[in-house]
């Protein structure tokens, strides 16, 4: 969406028009459920909280700064949404689904590097999960990031760092020669 489009939409959406408000938010859902997958790793979890987010986005649409871009605006809503379901004392007794038996597919191998990449994914702090799937999947900037969790450019540049040293070592990846 263009930035008049954008811009159209958020007056409109300002004065109340739910169509308006929509059209905005519309396209932000699915990138919204990839955030909230990626960091519950739960779909209906995921599913319930992309649904919360677009209603406190909704319900605090004034709060939304004229010119801005509402797609980091809406991203940060639905990771506070997971970081608020993450911190509640119910989430840490949910068990997760067995893995299916992998022996004799050719397949095998791919699958569990990619069980070990989500553990050790999982292993890594929200905050560090948060700026490498910012950063690496939504394809947002350094300094778009530093605005959405309000830290400075600097504090996300050491995470995504930060974050890959301690996936290179659990995946046991040496860096490539220069």
């Amino acid at each position: 969406m263009d930035a008049v489009a954008e811009a159209a939409l958020t007056q409109a959406a300002r004065a109340g028009d739910a169509v308006a408000f929509d059209a905005l938010l519309d396209p932000l859902m699915e990138a919204g459920y990839r955030l909230a997958f990626t960091m519950l790793r739960d779909r209906q979890a995921a599913e319930d909280v992309v649904q919360e987010a677009a209603f406190k986005a909704w319900k605090k649409f004034h709060q939304f700064r004229h010119g801005e871009s509402a797609r980091p605006w809406f991203l940060t809503i639905v990771a506070n949404e997971c970081r608020s379901l993450l911190r509640g004392r119910w989430w840490s007794v949910l068990k997760r689904a067995d893995m299916p038996d992998l022996a004799g597919h050719d397949a095998a191998a791919a699958l569990v590097a990619g069980t070990d990449l989500r553990r050790s994914l999982e292993g890594l702090s929200f905050e560090h999960r948060l700026v490498l799937y910012l950063y690496f999947c939504e394809d947002l900037e350094q300094a778009e990031i530093a605005r959405m969790l309000g830290v400075r450019v600097g504090t996300v540049k050491s995470r995504i760092y930060r974050a890959i040293q301690k996936l290179r070592v659990d995946l046991d990846v040496e860096e490539a020669p220069q």
